[in-house]
């Protein structure tokens, strides 16, 4: 089966937003004289914020300058709680983000920034303010609706927390009633949905829980429907195992990496990873791995999914469903500036998590969601070694779509190349607390080097003949630090 991926996904540098948090501004289809949560005060489970569309819009100049190219928004549909994963109007964006005027602003703001936008369906169920749902609750057994949902007894109770939730909700929770996706009409209502904001502009889908989805060919039709009106839409499910099954080209583009989290944090971090962050969700980066097994974790993800399904798939090392890298490593600065450097670095599209590259801690939802900080709480170098990454990232096709060798991997000591055409860039990076001598031997490159030359980081480095092409280097790596060398033919 021939696989094609979306080509701009392969060079994009994507953002994570959490529409509430993320930036505030007055405008008059925002609804008036609503008390929101002071912004910088810790976030609640139920509080807003405040933050909307428009202040998204205000903040592209800053992106722009940051070097994204593409947004991940979570959920902006209408809906009863912050993160707006309880949705009650598909076709409704929230009147508190803008409703649906923000979102055309937004698309077409973005579009001309050359920044391409991706929403977040959450298909696999709705609220109880949905209306289907809502109806059924009003009428019962003789709602026309009643076999959208799994309803296992009368009356329906969805607001009684002293009795048992009589119909299925995802993971038991009563507030998330789960759609009957066997039904023909949720089926054709999903699939709709999908295509109509396709065709208002917006540039893919990242699907939440998509494995809950079982029925047969569903995920297939969708691709079919969503592809057939934008071939170039990026669809990426949120699957935090390995997704094989739905990545073989005929369901999703990419999956959320979090294997490459778990395995990048793991290393660079090792036993500074705070451990009371590590038990929710249950894909924690610990135990600590040295070199070599990180080799083979990433050797191994490598493997697991076609070529084209690599370069797109969304990688991060944080999000609103995990505590933020800063906080994960007790705020040690070497290991976040270690992972992000592997990050910007590894196949697949990099994704920031608003605020991380500003230095913005957070610990488990909803600590995680915080607001976007004042600009005189940034961490100015953190910004700047992002805005680093990411020029880098843009200027050398290599570290895009070149192919990924491991060069070596001992103690705590990982290299790696990254080869495209002539292009090739090595990446060397010490996670131990001392300094560290090593000899390369680049006939392990695919072509001939005459020198390298150090693009990022520090690191000396010395031939150990006069030889052209020279046959190794000895490279001096500074105590947890990461360099990125090209080597020249």
């Amino acid at each position: 089966m021939q696989i094609y991926t979306p080509d701009w996904v392969k060079h994009a540098v994507f953002y994570q937003i959490f529409p509430d948090r993320f930036a505030l501004r007055s405008h008059p289809s925002i609804p008036s004289q609503v008390q929101w949560e002071p912004w910088q005060v810790p976030p609640t489970l139920q509080g807003y914020k405040g933050g909307n569309l428009w202040g998204i819009i205000d903040r592209l100049d800053y992106l722009v300058d940051l070097g994204i190219t593409a947004l991940y928004l979570t959920p902006i549909f209408q809906s009863a709680c912050n993160h707006r994963y309880h949705t009650h109007d598909y076709y409704q964006v929230d009147p508190i983000l803008g409703g649906n005027e923000a979102l055309t602003a937004l698309l077409t703001a973005a579009h001309k920034h050359q920044i391409k936008v991706v929403l977040d369906g959450v298909f696999n169920h709705a609220s109880r303010g949905f209306f289907f749902f809502s109806d059924i609750l009003e009428n019962g057994p003789h709602s026309p609706w009643v076999d959208w949902f799994r309803i296992e007894g009368w009356p329906v109770a969805a607001y009684q927390g002293n009795k048992p939730a009589n119909y299925l909700g995802w993971n038991d929770n009563r507030a998330l009633p789960q759609f009957n996706h066997d039904h023909p009409d949720v089926r054709e209502y999903i699939m709709q949905v999908a295509e109509y904001w396709i065709q208002q502009g917006i540039d893919g889908w990242r699907l939440d829980v998509p494995n809950e989805i079982t029925v047969p060919g569903f995920w297939q039709e969708f691709r079919d429907r969503v592809k057939r009106i934008n071939p170039e839409a990026y669809i990426v499910g949120e699957i935090w195992d390995n997704a094989q099954p739905w990545l073989a080209g005929d369901q999703f583009d990419g999956v959320m990496n979090y294997q490459f989290r778990q395995s990048t944090i793991a290393f660079t971090a090792g036993p500074r990873v705070d451990l009371a962050y590590t038990t929710q969700p249950a894909y924690a980066p610990s135990p600590a791995l040295q070199a070599p097994d990180y080799s083979q974790r990433i050797q191994d993800l490598l493997t697991w999914y076609p070529w084209d399904i690599q370069l797109t798939q969304l990688n991060l090392l944080s999000s609103h469903d995990t505590a933020r890298l800063l906080s994960m490593v007790h705020l040690d600065y070497n290991s976040v500036e270690l992972a992000t450097l592997l990050l910007f670095t590894f196949p697949g599209a990099p994704c920031i998590y608003y605020g991380d590259e500003v230095g913005l801690p957070g610990g488990i939802d909803p600590d995680c969601r915080r607001s976007f900080p004042d600009q005189a709480d940034w961490h100015l170098p953190l910004q700047t070694m992002h805005k680093q990454l990411i020029q880098i990232r843009h200027r050398h096709p290599a570290l895009r779509i070149g192919q990924y060798q491991v060069l070596q991997a001992k103690d705590q000591i990982y290299i790696f190349s990254r080869c495209f055409a002539e292009e090739v860039l090595i990446v060397a990076v010490n996670a131990s607390t001392e300094p560290s001598s090593i000899t390369l031997d680049l006939r392990l490159l695919p072509q001939s080097i005459a020198r390298l030359d150090c693009i990022y980081g520090t690191v000396t480095i010395s031939a150990t003949d006069t030889t052209v092409p020279i046959a190794s280097t000895v490279l001096q790596l500074p105590a947890r630090q990461g360099s990125i060398m090209t080597a020249n033919s």
